[in-house]
């Protein structure tokens, strides 16, 4: 299994040697780390109150559904 793995991250605007990066995978990236944002602002997925690891799958399923619910149909 080989990955590939490159800078998905914008340089500083005060670096002296700026690297190339695709901005379209900064935007999913950035995405990303706002759902899990979202998903951590659930209490129940932060603290893990659960102790079967089914019900916690469940517990991360339903924040889910909640954030896309909430965030994708706003305008």
């Amino acid at each position: 299994m080989g990955f590939a793995f490159s800078d998905c991250c914008s340089p500083k605007t005060n670096t002296v040697d700026k690297w190339e990066y695709d901005k379209e995978v900064y935007k999913k990236r950035n995405e990303i780390e706002r759902f899990f944002r979202r998903l951590k602002a659930f209490r129940a997925v932060f603290t893990r109150y659960d102790k079967l690891d089914s019900i916690f799958s469940v517990s991360v399923l339903f924040a889910s559904i909640v954030i896309v619910l909430r965030y994708v149909n706003t305008p």
